[in-house]
């Protein structure tokens, strides 16, 4: 399994209790979360799907090719992330 760093937004209009289920939803995808941080609201840079704030959270993990896959598939379908990125961290 290799080091990742999944960084996704949530959309800033989505209700507490069901941020906090999507948010264990997507990090119960990877069999390892060492650290999730979840830095709050905050402006986005430009304007997405027209929200101009969103929820952040970063979480490291260690994953295989199959669950990185999985997680990009999920955040794809799931219409209150607006947008995602996994990158596998530096050896």
């Amino acid at each position: 399994m290799k080091k990742y760093e999944a960084m996704y937004i949530i959309q800033p209009n989505c209700i507490e209790e069901n941020r906090n289920a999507l948010i264990a939803e997507l990090n119960g995808i990877f069999t390892n979360v060492t650290e999730v941080d979840e830095w709050g609201m905050r402006e986005l840079a430009y304007e997405i799907l027209k929200h101009t704030s969103g929820y952040y959270v970063l979480a490291k993990v260690e994953a295989t090719a199959e669950e990185v896959e999985e997680f990009e598939r999920v955040c794809r379908i799931r219409e209150d992330v607006i947008r995602f990125m996994i990158v596998k961290e530096a050896e």
